[in-house]
């Protein structure tokens, strides 16, 4: 925990505000079991610290539409600064793609896409290879039912190994 600054006060508010978003001064200071002045302050300290990015809600998508989740991999055919570029803006362009990781290994990219249909999605892929964006294979897995999705637990990732 030292290595950024925080203690396991802050850990605690950084939790309260991941689980349930934002929280009364009084209820994430009891949360944090710390008077809520002090709670407050540090809640700010710890925003403006970049620690907090934004506050976000839980919507169960399923309860609104019908849609079509699609898990895709992806390996470009060159691996340079510019094709990483190109493929990167290209996905940030799409509101469909909600998820993207560059990873190192067989594939470089792991992107999730919801769309309203399997053929929105189909349209998606082709607009992707329209683009020329040097894609070398992809592979696209349907998801037939999230079995989890959730955050880490920030208590047990900053704990020290061995413990």
């Amino acid at each position: 925990m030292k290595r950024f600054g925080l203690d396991a006060t802050d850990i605690r508010i950084l939790s309260a505000v991941q689980q349930y978003g934002q929280l009364s001064k009084t209820r994430l200071a009891e949360i944090a079991n710390i008077s809520a002045t002090p709670c407050w302050a540090r809640l700010d300290r710890l925003k403006a610290a970049g620690f907090i990015r934004g506050y976000h809600a839980d919507v169960a998508l399923e309860q609104i539409a019908d849609f079509s989740q699609v898990i895709v991999t992806i390996s470009l055919t060159s691996h340079r600064k510019s094709n990483f570029d190109r493929f990167e803006q290209f996905v940030m362009q799409h509101d469909e793609i909600t998820e993207c990781t560059a990873t190192g290994g067989g594939m470089d990219y792991v992107l999730k896409a919801i769309c309203p249909s399997l053929k929105s999605f189909q349209g998606l892929m082709e607009a992707m290879l329209d683009a020329e964006l040097g894609i070398d294979r992809y592979m696209t897995y349907i998801v037939t039912r999230t079995i989890k999705s959730s955050q880490p637990n920030l208590a047990k990732l900053v704990a020290k190994q061995g413990n």
